[in-house]
């Protein structure tokens, strides 16, 4: 049993690993706020239309930037509770996905 949690952990961090360089894209919108990040939940791009960018607008633009960045993560914890899900087989481990 030891030797499987072991095996279990060892494969977790290797998949968390491997996560960090995965990446999710989100827009909002209609794509006139695109915001891309990493397994890590880490935000590496962010792009803006210039199109939308109105001083008059100025919290509108950030509802966007809000809306795509909260797609984006919901779609990095998806991807890591179904990375992480293959590896624990869907048991219930407190503190993992």
């Amino acid at each position: 049993m030891m030797q499987k949690a072991q095996q279990m952990q060892k494969k977790m961090q290797q998949k968390q690993e491997e996560l960090e360089n995965e990446e999710v894209e989100a827009t909002a919108g209609g794509g006139a706020v695109k915001v891309v990040m990493n397994g890590n939940q880490e935000l590496v791009d962010l792009q803006i239309d210039p199109e939308v960018v109105d001083p008059e607008e100025v919290e509108m633009l950030e509802d966007l930037i809000l809306a795509a960045t909260k797609q984006a993560m919901d779609k990095v914890q998806d991807m890591i509770n179904d990375e992480m899900g293959d590896i624990t087989g869907g048991m219930n481990i407190p503190g993992m996905p």
